[in-house]
């Protein structure tokens, strides 16, 4: 009994330690968000909104115009999505794989029960589920295991019959028919992925060429800012290049502290990605991100953020690298934990929701007050964003600051509506343009 409650108390008295946000999260967005000074302390911000999951009939509140309900529910920890090109959906089912060599100290063992207590605590199912929707009717009917026995599984990729799966620390290719609902045989590994007993940033994303021959994997970083050691941080922080037959590869992009969500921008066909970038330097700082990235670019992380404006804890220094850090795109908020990201074509939504960009924001744990917890949509012109954010998706926190949700990947699926990972509520919500709209599909 005692074990149990000291870490109860424990973490009421670090929630009551720690700064408090100077400015809105509104002034950490956009293209030229507002930098204050950073604010540091051996013990950071602690802010976190318990998981608690919906009560019977709870769910998210949609923007006017919208109307939302659950496509399916009862999973386990769903975190990512990918729709086959027949309409089903596949969603990791998901956690961080064991990280011994992660989270230790005083420090860590404080950040072991924050997840715990945000609800990322639970073990991973390490499986892949198939949901079909075959009436049309907006809810799942058929759920199956399309497949189990991974590795902490995150992004997906199909390329003709080949659906690539990036579990924690390798990609590996498995053959697909169309329309099947298990894959039984043994996946190949293609290429392995930085993992270890740290693999501090266990998520591993990936996104296909439009030809097929090249894979994106997104690989976040071992650290916080590279208190672990630069040596630690090899070939991560980055986006890597993949051959997809032979799987040799390259750093294709780096200084990336955590990208999550990667997406190609479908008027210039860049890659796009969402960041999340460093803690522990205030609630104000350092705003997520999303950006287009550049082959061969270096985006600051561990010297510099939101380009060339120095952390200070980091030693030694890389001057060089921070004259050539690029300024990201759009801010995103600080400590947001923007994690899923969906470019709106084909998107059936209405307007302003059909050319933009969608943003799955899991929401913070050391800002206060929170930020995130919610999906946002964020417009552009000429491949570029041109306004400022509008919610989507609300109301994942409730009136006590407890999380009744957290929003993860989003993605589109075959007619057009908005699909939520809710890792918490353990539900995928499907969003359509009003309940006339959403009764005629």
């Amino acid at each position: 009994m005692m074990r149990a409650f000291l870490p109860a108390v424990l973490l009421l008295g670090l929630a009551a330690c720690g700064e408090e946000a100077t400015q809105s999260v509104g002034a950490g967005t956009g293209p030229d968000p507002q930098l204050p000074p950073p604010k540091s302390s051996w013990i950071p911000t602690v802010n976190i909104a318990p998981a608690i999951g919906w009560p019977a009939g709870g769910a998210p509140t949609p923007a006017p115009g919208l109307a939302v309900a659950a496509f399916a529910s009862g999973l386990d920890h769903p975190r990512w999505l990918y729709v086959l090109p027949n309409g089903d959906v596949l969603v990791a089912e998901t956690n961080a794989p064991p990280k011994p060599e992660d989270n230790r100290g005083i420090r860590g063992w404080v950040m072991g029960l924050v997840m715990q207590r945000a609800g990322a605590g639970v073990p991973s199912a390490n499986r892949i589920t198939l949901l079909r929707d075959a009436d049309g009717d907006g809810v799942a009917e058929t759920r199956s295991v399309f497949l189990e026995g991974l590795n902490s599984p995150f992004g997906m990729a199909l390329v003709g019959e080949t659906l690539f799966v990036a579990n924690t620390d390798a990609v590996v290719r498995f053959p697909y028919k169309p329309g099947e609902t298990r894959i039984t045989v043994a996946g190949e590994k293609l290429v392995s992925l930085p993992g270890g007993p740290i693999n501090h940033h266990w998520t591993k994303n990936l996104v296909a060429s439009d030809d097929g021959q090249r894979l994106y994997a997104s690989i976040g970083s071992n650290s916080n800012a590279a208190e672990n050691g630069i040596e630690a941080e090899h070939e991560r922080a980055a986006i890597l290049e993949i051959n997809a037959r032979s799987g040799e590869y390259r750093v294709f992009a780096g200084g990336l502290r955590n990208p999550v969500g990667m997406a190609w921008e479908p008027r210039t066909g860049a890659l796009w990605a969402a960041v999340n970038e460093r803690d522990e330097i205030g609630s104000d700082l350092v705003p997520d991100y999303m950006t287009s990235v550049r082959d061969g670019g270096f985006y600051g992380w561990p010297y510099s953020y939101y380009g060339q404006t120095v952390d200070s804890r980091v030693t030694p220094q890389r001057a060089d690298l921070v004259t050539r850090a690029i300024k990201p795109d759009y801010a995103l908020g600080p400590h947001t934990a923007s994690l899923g990201l969906s470019f709106a074509e084909g998107s059936t939504l209405p307007a302003p929701f059909q050319s933009g960009a969608f943003i799955g924001q899991h929401g913070s744990w050391n800002r206060r007050p929170a930020s995130g917890y919610k999906v946002i949509f964020v417009s552009f012109a000429e491949g570029k964003p041109n306004g400022p954010p509008v919610d989507v998706l609300s109301g994942f926190l409730n009136a006590d600051g407890k999380a009744l949700g957290r929003p993860v990947g989003v993605t589109l699926d075959r007619r057009g509506a908005l699909l939520v990972a809710d890792d918490v509520g353990n539900v995928i919500w499907r969003v359509t343009g009003g309940p006339r709209q959403a009764a005629s599909r």
